[in-house]
């Protein structure tokens, strides 16, 4: 028997050359492994009949047992459909179909029993079904009462294949292709108790009962996630053995003059913790690839330059990369603040940074004389280049793709220890997924005498409420956020635009200087509002989320957030983040209509009721699927998932991981007898010759 890889769809009975085109451009089914891989969704249930009486609007496809009684053609030309009158023996309901009526009409008789089965639909107080599935009694499948929904696309839909000319396809690829070859080692399968690969699938396809439909959910859902854990830790431990970094074995006067003469306050539990994590894989002479994930205001920064003060004290040099201009300058002035008095030479470069001050930077970075240096995408230019870099900082580094991070990466004469920065917390799953190949540090723990931020949640009827508590913040000589979700009013969306927003509050607040920026001014300009609100020239910044991340302004104390029930969880949170960052109490006030779905404000009354961001993450990855949260797919993994789900399937990820590791420890190139099928199934399923896992 040929490998199903090789098994071209077209030979499958039933499909044949055209059909097959069809199916790898829609659907990327080119073999037959590509298509009984081709899972259903969800299932519906036909082991149960009903009565038309009994249908409600909200249900799902249900099947009706009876006959027809009439059939007419109605309409004509585009608009001409079949319509036949079907009745259960006390009731009739209209069943009707649109395309290929002359068949139809041949097909189906009049005083024959036929099982429908579709969706019900009610107009006029009237039940009908459009383009149902018709069957005798006889043709059903015997004890196969849960009929699998498979993905489609509308051009299939169009050209009548559906999920019942699918299934058929599947059934015929299966009856030919033997029983299904395991690609799991026989020692994970038994010590897991997973089903075997050719029982699972064929019950995905065709299950008896929701016992073994989960059994098998649970096999394919763990070999998926099985495959990218190997192929993540396989590439992570070939790193690590590789890759020879810089050794730091030294603290000298650098770390040690800012540890005792100019940190800022204590250092909490959970920095020293991850100090100590760092610090011990500096002294290894393996590259560092460490990822720090920390809450907003947890002392990332801080953390970060201790670690770049290491480097300084062993002779290299260090930077840190930004993803805006704004939060590039923050960083800069937040950090020459603490190191100017230990003798730190530290640098700004940015794409507004004059040609003259560039080529100064230029020659210090290369004769060494610059000891840090501090910019956005500007250093990953040609033109940089270093005399000795042994350490750099990605902040936000979701923000940056692949490529652009690795540039960064290479400019060392030895490969530099990368420490990844990001104040959005992780969900663990996805941590250990996205970032599989990076070792992980929390910090999970505040400053002492941080006020958390009170979340308040408002509708647009209690606007002059909070406007008047804004008012008596302003009164104080505190400042004010106001977030909008549209630059300008859209038709199509009732929103609040930030342009009538903008002329609102200056009304509102007339005594007060308003400042705003959005996304799509040019840097200068938006730079300029942005130092208006950061000096206190401006009171209120009305704003898009442009200031979601970067922004430090620790006299402010209000966020209003217009429209929250459009944000993701994740998103509030981060925006939530520019206010508490002083000694003040601060607010966030999302503001919302009444009338919203039960999800959204369930969403929205988590925000109200804490202000921990990993329970926040966790929460919107659920909601929202991980997919969606901050850019995951430019971590450089190449995966797909078509059956886990990372919001959901946290314990398959560990069991999963655990069972990656393992088999890596017992056998690390993959090469011992009886793992030749899963070497050539993770060969097949990660072809991508770049290795993007060497990349932070």
């Amino acid at each position: 028997m040929r490998p199903l890889r090789e098994f071209d769809i077209k030979y499958v009975k039933g499909i044949g050359p055209r059909i097959a085109d069809t199916l790898a451009k829609e659907l990327n089914i080119k073999s037959v492994y590509d298509l009984i891989h081709h899972f259903p969704t969800h299932y519906l249930d036909r082991s149960q009949s009903y009565r038309i009486s009994e249908f409600t609007r909200d249900m799902p496809a249900v099947q009706v047992r009876g006959r027809f009684i009439t059939f007419n053609v109605a309409g004509e030309g585009a608009k001409m459909r079949l319509v036949g009158l079907f009745t259960d023996g006390t009731t009739t309901m209209e069943v009707v179909w649109f395309r290929k009526i002359k068949q139809l009409r041949e097909l189906y008789h009049t005083g024959t029993e036929y099982i429908v089965f579709g969706r019900p639909q009610e107009f006029n107080r009237r039940w009908s079904m459009t383009h149902p599935e018709v069957d005798k009694p006889e043709s059903l499948q015997a004890g196969a009462p849960m009929r699998g929904v498979y993905p489609l696309t509308e051009q299939l839909r169009n050209r009548n294949i559906g999920g019942r000319q699918l299934f058929t396809w599947i059934q015929n690829a299966l009856a030919v292709c033997g029983p299904i070859p395991e690609c799991l080692p026989q020692e994970v399968v038994e010590r897991h108790n997973l089903m075997s690969a050719d029982e699972a699938i064929r019950i995905l396809h065709c299950p008896t009962d929701n016992a073994l439909l989960q059994r098998a959910r649970e096999r394919m859902k763990f070999e998926e996630l099985f495959f990218l854990q190997l192929n993540i830790q396989r590439f992570a431990r070939k790193r690590t053995a590789a890759l020879r970094g810089p050794v730091f074995n030294k603290i000298g006067r650098f770390f040690n003059g800012f540890y005792t003469q100019m940190l800022p306050f204590p250092l909490t539990g959970a920095q020293k913790r991850v100090l100590r994590e760092i610090r011990a894989n500096l002294a290894t002479g393996q590259q560092m690839n460490r990822l720090v994930q920390g809450d907003v205001g947890s002392g990332k920064t801080i953390v970060a330059l201790m670690s770049m003060l290491m480097a300084l004290d062993n002779g290299y040099q260090a930077a840190l990369m930004a993803p805006t201009e704004i939060l590039a300058t923050q960083h800069y002035e937040t950090l020459r603040s603490m190191v100017a008095p230990l003798g730190v030479n530290l640098r700004l470069l940015t794409g507004s940074t004059r040609k003259k001050e560039r080529d100064e930077i230029h020659a210090q970075l290369l004769d060494g004389t610059l000891h840090m240096i501090v910019g956005t995408h500007a250093l990953i230019e040609d033109t940089v280049k270093f005399r000795n870099l042994g350490f750099v900082v990605i902040d936000e580094q979701h923000r940056f793709g692949v490529m652009q991070r690795a540039r960064l990466w290479q400019k060392g004469a030895i490969v530099p220890h990368v420490l990844v920065m990001t104040a959005t917390p992780i969900p663990r799953t996805l941590a250990m997924t996205v970032y599989g190949d990076l070792d992980v540090s929390v910090i999970d723990e505040l400053p002492p005498g941080r006020t958390p931020v009170t979340t308040l949640l408002r509708y647009d009827d209690q606007r002059f409420g909070v406007y008047r508590s804004i008012g008596r913040q302003l009164a104080a000589g505190r400042q004010v956020y106001i977030v909008y979700p549209l630059i300008q009013e859209s038709e199509k969306l009732d929103l609040k635009s930030l342009e009538e927003g903008y002329e609102l509050i200056r009304d509102t607040f007339p005594s007060y200087r308003t400042a705003y920026v959005h996304g799509k001014m040019k840097p200068a300009e938006k730079d300029h509002q942005m130092q208006l609100f950061a000096s206190h020239q401006a009171d209120i910044l009305v704003a898009t989320t442009v200031i979601e991340v970067g922004v430090n302004v620790p006299n402010a104390t209000v966020m209003v957030i217009e429209n929250a029930e459009r944000f993701g969880l994740s998103q509030l949170h981060q925006l939530r983040g520019r206010v508490g960052r002083g000694a003040n109490q601060s607010f966030c006030v999302l503001m919302s209509k009444r009338k919203i779905a039960a999800d959204t404000r369930k969403r929205l009354e988590l925000m109200t009721s804490t202000t921990d961001g990993f329970l926040i993450a966790e929460a919107d990855m659920k909601m929202r699927g991980p997919g969606d949260i901050e850019g995951t797919m430019q971590s450089g993994i190449p995966f797909e998932l078509h059956m886990a789900n990372l919001a959901t399937d946290g314990q398959i990820v560990q069991l999963a991981r655990d069972a990656a590791a393992a088999i890596l420890d017992a056998d690390p190139t993959l090469t011992a007898p009886g793992h030749e099928a899963m070497l050539a199934e993770l060969a097949a399923l990660y072809r991508r010759p770049l290795d993007l896992s060497r990349i932070s």
